[in-house]
């Protein structure tokens, strides 16, 4: 039986960035384009992408360009010549939000983006049937609804793995547009969910203290086996704005993972790239930047979006202003360690120290604040990332040659790597006989691969009899292995487009698109009518948004169960019926969904009338 191939995918904010990402383990990038990414500032040339994929595709890795924001009317056109350029560049497939893309007739697979917001398998099937060959699923996917997902689709599913968390489903935020004008599925997320905000009851009193209270934790994977029963075949570290030391770390900490899982199932699974990473580092998932829920909160980081790290010791002296220093009875530090507390109104500090002596710790700025008793976090550990940041990471694949003489007199030298992509040359020179037996030199000198991604495996001499210089052994071993390459580059599929198959009908007789499935211009608006839709209303970036509330998030994250006020266990903490969120951007009523463990939030236009 044919192995099931497993695919770690991984964030590239440049292409070096996907260089490194390849080297520790990833068998898949993805990476912005010059525009239409959702993340703006992420954007790469169509060059460095092309450079990119011929790195990746030497290993059989594959590279997805993220054109996943909703395109306006004026944008078609360069929307579909960049997606031309990305074919022509070498990507493997176009990882996409907006609906127009399928009517391009584009030669490249479209997988449908986490800003699809495939929340349900009716969605997850006619995504599948009008032609999307991946479907990258939400992170709040368990693997019962990554089943579902599955079953209904008939396609792979991409989960994420790793990283930043959404409260809101992805590609069904508003709040960010409606209070400032910057749109997530425009590129322009401005984080209103790492904001502080109070909470107040509908007569605008406070009723909960200001924190962050719709700022999730990031998300980490520690077994990733009931994801791959449950179907999924992609596994996502989110971070496209992160750096090399982020992704170098993720990357080779769930390489091992994965390699872990599969060398556990037999042959029932493998890798969907060829060659063995050596990072040059030992992976640390917990010494990498991770938003862990914090003041109290069980799913939130209520006293701080940031990473606030791992806790180190407890304050045993405080700070004393003459000396500069401040003692912790705790873990060794080291100089250079970025470190943090929380004061006594629960706010976060964090500072840099500067030099580290015992129990003795001398920071880079005064800290009247610090108490003793007090909690100290780690966030940053200088000795890890200066590992991380010197490593030479390394990807080899196995390569073995073979020499033999040929009818004609002449020698071939010929190679084949673990792919099983091979090539060869000839030797075309008098054969001398051997006066001593030449394959450990042989051997030695082809061995010397520079910086080609190979290891040698075995090399069968069947021409030891025979003396080959070795300038003209050098020189073929050179010609080959530029030839292989380049039979590798040529021998390089990327996945096949898909069919669109969905029914004429798919959309008749059902409730209307709303702002909510972002239809931003004619063409996805083709598309739906095309499929039995007659009733359309635009994405608010189109200027829809009209007056009186919107729903700007929906969310299966509850406030009131982070609180410890669940309205359906009777133990919990009360809280007033009716709850609002309020910050310098407006105010939020909070409606929950209890039958569904999840919760909506509506901008208040008028809070005068409000209040």
């Amino acid at each position: 039986m044919t192995p099931i191939a497993l695919e770690l995918l991984s964030p590239a904010r440049d292409a070096e960035t996907g260089r490194t990402a390849i080297d520790c383990g990833a068998d898949a990038v993805y990476i912005g384009p010059p525009a239409f990414g959702a993340r703006a500032s992420a954007g790469n040339s169509i060059d460095d992408i092309a450079s990119l994929a011929t790195y990746a595709h030497r290993f059989g890795a594959r590279v997805y360009a993220t054109m996943n924001t909703i395109v306006l009317d004026n944008e078609l056109e360069k929307a579909r010549l960049m997606a031309l350029e990305l074919c022509d560049a070498g990507i493997d497939a176009l990882i996409v939000q907006d609906m127009a893309y399928l009517d391009m007739n584009l030669p490249v697979a479209l997988h449908a983006s986490t800003q699809c917001d495939i929340r349900t398998p009716r969605k997850a099937r006619w995504l599948a049937k009008a032609g999307f060959t991946r479907l990258v699923l939400p992170r709040e996917f368990d693997a019962a609804r990554i089943r579902e997902a599955v079953d209904a689709s008939g396609v792979p599913a991409e989960v994420f793995i790793h990283g930043a968390r959404c409260v809101s489903y992805s590609g069904d935020c508003q709040i960010g547009y409606v209070a400032t004008g910057r749109s997530a599925n425009r590129g322009m997320c401005p984080q209103m969910c790492r904001l502080p905000f109070d909470i107040v009851d509908e007569h605008g009193s406070q009723v909960a203290p200001k924190a962050h209270y719709l700022s999730l934790a990031d998300l980490r994977t520690t077994d990733i086996g009931p994801l791959v029963e449950a179907g999924a075949r992609s596994f996502k570290i989110e971070g496209r704005l992160k750096d090399r030391r982020y992704v170098a770390n993720a990357t080779a900490w769930y390489s091992a993972m994965l390699d872990g899982f599969i060398s556990r199932t037999g042959s029932r699974y493998c890798r969907a790239s060829a060659g063995t990473s050596d990072p040059g580092f030992t992976p640390d998932i917990d010494r990498g930047f991770f938003r862990r829920p914090n003041g109290g909160g069980l799913q939130a980081t209520l006293g701080s979006p940031k990473d606030t790290g791992v806790a180190v010791g407890k304050v045993s002296s405080p700070y004393n202003r003459r000396n500069r220093c401040f003692s912790l009875a705790g873990s060794a530090l080291g100089n250079g360690d970025g470190l943090g507390f929380f004061d006594s109104s629960g706010a976060f500090h964090g500072f840099r120290l500067n030099r580290a002596d015992g129990t003795r710790c001398f920071p880079a700025e005064p800290l009247p604040e610090l108490t003793a008793g007090t909690t100290i976090f780690r966030n940053s550990d200088k000795e890890f990332n200066d590992s991380v940041d010197h490593a030479r990471a390394r990807r080899l694949m196995r390569l073995d040659f073979t020499l033999h003489v040929l009818q004609d007199g002449n020698i071939e030298l010929a190679a084949t790597d673990e792919r099983g992509f091979s090539a060869s040359t000839v030797i075309d020179r008098t054969i001398e006989p051997a006066r001593t037996d030449p394959r450990q030199h042989r051997r030695s000198l082809l061995e010397r691969l520079g910086d080609e991604p190979y290891r040698i495996g075995g090399i069968n001499d069947n021409a030891a009899a025979f003396f080959i210089a070795a300038s003209v052994l050098a020189d073929a071993r050179r010609k080959l292995l530029a030839k292989l390459a380049s039979d590798t580059l040529a021998g390089h599929r990327p996945e096949k487009p898909g069919k669109n198959v969905l029914e004429s009908d798919a959309f008749a007789n059902g409730p209307g698109l709303t702002y909510h499935d972002n239809v931003a211009n004619r063409a996805a608006g083709d598309f739906y009518r095309s499929h039995g839709a007659d009733n359309i209303r635009n994405a608010i970036e189109c200027g829809t948004a009209g007056n009186g509330e919107l729903q700007v998030m929906s969310t299966r994250y509850c406030i009131r169960a982070e609180l410890g006020a669940c309205l359906r266990k009777p133990e919990s903490q009360r809280l007033p019926a009716r709850l609002f969120l309020r910050n310098e951007s407006g105010l939020y009523r909070l409606e929950f969904d209890c039958a569904n463990c999840g919760m909506k939030v509506f901008k208040v236009r008028d809070t005068k009338e409000k209040f």
